[in-house]
């Protein structure tokens, strides 16, 4: 990938917006963030080759095999979308990577709650927004998506789409999933969101273990997802919804 792959994906998905490309970088969602920062239009986009800083939910490391990952992020301005309702961006995400994923290789790629991408039960990747609320306005949502084509080596669990697979047209279908599915202003945005990644989902139907940002455990069958884009989990004492933390599948 380079400049020219980026610049053909957005023009692919219908889109002309800044990017930024190199080969090595600490994290596409910095250099993402600061693009924005400095005024860069929504749908810009920041690529790299490897990254030797990549982050993941709850403050863990993203390891890539270098040349062998889609990685980038996008600068997203949902203005207006209610903050409360942010949670529905990474879902959106990751059921737009998760069908791409499936229309290029026809594998069953799912969505597990609330960013990775699974194959089998091997991790692909996930997704990570990192957002910017001034004067509760949802200002900017940087997306950020790592995906192996090759598993990098000595990280459990991991697994790749094959090396086989094309970076720039995937990059393209990603694109086109999320030109499709993203309208924050629409009434139905969630709704439309719900259901596209429901019908990816490994989670639903599964019994799980949530642990909650405070530490708190909770254990049940996930249901669906509410409101805001919370997991639903029916448990010992009715439904619970579980809006941040890790979630288990259990058997």
């Amino acid at each position: 990938m380079d400049t020219g792959t980026l610049e053909r994906a957005l023009a692919g998905a219908g889109l002309q917006a800044d990017v930024r490309w190199q080969e090595v970088t600490g994290s596409t969602n910095q250099v993402a963030l600061a693009m924005a920062a400095d005024g860069a239009p929504e749908w810009s986009i920041a690529a790299a080759g490897h990254q030797t800083a990549g982050r993941g939910r709850l403050g863990r490391t993203w390891e890539d095999e270098p040349g062998s990952a889609l990685m980038c992020s996008l600068v997203l301005r949902p203005t207006a979308l209610d903050p409360q309702n942010g949670g529905w961006i990474p879902l959106m995400a990751g059921a737009a990577l998760a069908q791409a994923c499936r229309s290029l290789t026809g594998a069953d790629i799912r969505c597990k709650w609330p960013n990775d991408l699974l194959l089998d039960g091997a991790k692909l990747g996930g997704v990570l927004v990192e957002s910017q609320v001034v004067d509760e306005r949802l200002t900017v949502a940087v997306v950020g998506t790592g995906l192996n084509l090759a598993a990098p080596e000595g990280v459990e669990g991991a697994g790749g789409l094959g090396t086989d697979v094309d970076p720039e047209a995937l990059l393209i279908a990603y694109l086109r999933e999320l030109v499709g599915l993203y309208h924050p202003a629409g009434a139905g945005f969630g709704s439309a969101v719900s259901e596209r990644w429901h019908a990816l989902s490994a989670t639903i139907g599964r019994d799980v273990r949530a642990k909650t940002l405070g530490g708190r455990e909770i254990r049940g069958t996930a249901t669906g997802l509410d409101p805001h884009g919370g997991l639903v989990l029916e448990t010992d004492i009715g439904p619970v919804s579980v809006s941040f933390g890790e979630v288990e599948h259990l058997g």
